[in-house]
């Protein structure tokens, strides 16, 4: 373990609380001793600087408790553009303007072995997410990391079980939790105001199937090799490696498990936290079109049903439906229930109230101050995760599967079992 991020670790807590302040005289500056004094501010690496990216760029300039140090990205040009957008957004902060502290580095081995870093936020497609995290958290950085958490249920496993031993923050970008509406869905659900929920639809929506593409040439400055990764080489083409909201690589199971990894693990997440299973999971998985099912299903332990892309009450993205009464909730706020005023009931002092957060990112810093645990943790990241890739697993074999969220096996199907993991290529083989 490193000591020194350790005692960093501490003392931004201690300095979070007041600890650090209380010990000089009151005629220190308070830029000396408040939180965004430069010793307290958390120092930061972002890794994968694609269209998810974005966003958390210009929100961790944007703090003054944050200090971006580094990014990260196999492009070359992405990673320039990168570091010149986190200069710039740093010099219109300083009178002078030549402020020239940000490293745009090759591989992710460069940002998360830095000594001065006490973090790492990671945007890289879905199958670079577990080794990234892992060496990260071996390198004593807390990490937030795009969902799903991880591409294989095995490498989940070994992600929640290294968070947990070494005490690291880590947070899952599931920021559904961090959204009023999903949190009072929830509630209305956790406590039983619509009776018991037996059929969840969720909305996913589909990509285009995965093609095989013509090889292109490999662009000037682009290491495709390192975004393959741990995943099978196939001819390089444009898009097989593009991120967009329409596929991209999104549409490959080399690198994910299609739309099940991408808006099911927001929604079946949310599913999750609802039905209070965030340590456990389904115990069945059918996929569309077995059978005759219209509709791809897991089912929990108790029968209630998840179904996928059934039709929704307004086009809502989640649906929950009980023996009395009903639950609908989507982004920008939507919230609709039936009975219709079940959605302004106040929380009585008996009913379960669940962590509120305001802001995902928010979340993560304070957790990383204080070192209390985030909204969207490793294991429950895991545990969304698993859904995801067993879906897809069911789905690609065509046939049910029986899962024990408790051994997390798979259940009297030795074929299956295998998937639970991938081999990975060489070089790029451990976590």
């Amino acid at each position: 373990m490193n000591t020194q991020r350790w005692n960093r670790r501490a003392f931004l807590g201690a300095a979070a609380r007041g600890a650090a302040a209380a010990a000089f005289p009151a005629i220190v500056p308070a830029s000396v001793l408040g939180q965004n004094a430069p010793s307290n501010r958390i120092t930061m690496g972002l890794i994968g600087m694609g269209l998810m990216m974005g966003g958390h760029l210009r929100g961790m300039c944007g703090r003054p408790d944050v200090q971006v140090l580094a990014v990260c990205d196999v492009d070359r040009g992405r990673r320039d553009r990168a570091r010149g957008a986190v200069e710039s957004a740093y010099a219109e902060a300083k009178a002078s303007g030549t402020w020239k502290g940000c490293e745009a580095a090759h591989e992710f081995e460069r940002v998360v072995g830095r000594a001065d870093l006490d973090a790492v936020l990671i945007c890289t497609p879905d199958h670079w997410h577990a080794p990234i995290t892992c060496a990260a958290i071996r390198a004593g950085k807390d990490v937030y990391v795009q969902k799903p958490m991880t591409l294989t249920m095995r490498e989940g496993r070994v992600l929640s079980d290294l968070a947990r031993a070494t005490g690291a923050i880590v947070q899952v970008g599931s920021q559904q939790r961090s959204e009023r509406a999903f949190r009072r869905a929830c509630e209305i659900v956790r406590n039983g105001w619509i009776g018991r929920v037996h059929k969840i639809y969720a909305r996913l929506g589909e990509f285009s199937p995965p093609a095989s593409l013509p090889e292109q040439p490999v662009p000037e400055g682009f290491d495709y090799d390192r975004w393959l990764g741990p995943t099978p080489w196939f001819p390089y083409n444009e898009e097989r490696v593009k991120g967009n909201y329409g596929g991209g690589w999104r549409r490959f199971w080399e690198y994910g498990s299609r739309k099940n990894g991408d808006w099911g693990a927001h929604h079946f997440d949310i599913v999750q936290w609802a039905l209070g299973m965030d340590a456990s999971g389904p115990v069945q998985f059918i996929p569309k079109g077995f059978d005759g099912a219209e509709h791809q299903t897991h089912v929990y332990a108790d029968g209630t049903k998840v179904l996928r892309d059934h039709p929704t009450r307004d086009g809502h993205m989640i649906q929950f439906i009980g023996t009395e009464g009903e639950v609908c909730v989507s982004r920008g706020d939507r919230l609709d229930t039936v009975p219709a005023d079940l959605k302004d009931r106040s929380p009585g002092p008996g009913d379960i109230r669940l962590y509120e957060s305001r802001n995902h990112e928010e979340d993560w810093i304070q957790c990383i101050r204080t070192r209390r645990d985030p909204i969207c943790g490793p294991e429950i990241g895991h545990r969304t995760a698993t859904i995801c890739c067993l879906s897809g697993i069911a789905e690609r074999l065509g046939r049910p599967l029986r899962w024990d969220p408790a051994k997390e096996d798979i259940v009297d199907d030795p074929a299956a079992s295998r998937w639970l993991d991938r081999p990975r290529r060489a070089p790029y083989v451990m976590l």
